[in-house]
């Protein structure tokens, strides 16, 4: 059975910094992509970042290029969010999730297990 459990949410003030965790277990994390999504109250789940089964490939959502970054440790089985210049914007609940493959871009369909979400919030 797959599991993902994000940690590393909390309160900031706008122009922080966080860092985000992602612990999975239950399959062989080096084999398929990963990825961070978001939602805000009220909102649509969004892509945030993603990368490949290697780590080699990236890619961000234009909200968040140049402030964020996401790696993942395939010896620890653990994915990462640096979140820098935080903006009272990026407050949501963050996700990450494991891609059916070696890679999962942008599309929600491409993933199918999900961590239960770890709030962020950002204070202006």
């Amino acid at each position: 059975q797959v599991q993902l459990v994000e940690s590393g949410g909390g309160l900031v003030q706008a122009g922080g910094s966080l860092r985000l965790s992602c612990a999975a277990s239950g399959r062989t994390f080096s084999s398929y992509g990963m990825g961070w999504f978001r939602q805000a109250p009220g909102k649509e789940r969004d892509f945030v970042a993603a990368i490949s089964r290697g780590g080699a490939t990236t890619n961000y959502a234009a909200s968040v290029k140049g402030r964020f970054t996401i790696s993942r440790d395939n010896a620890k089985n653990t994915l990462y969010l640096r979140m820098n210049s935080l903006k009272p914007e990026d407050t949501a609940v963050y996700y990450c999730a494991t891609a059916q493959t070696g890679w999962g871009g942008t599309d929600t369909l491409r993933y199918n297990y999900w961590g239960q979400g770890t709030q962020v919030t950002v204070s202006s």
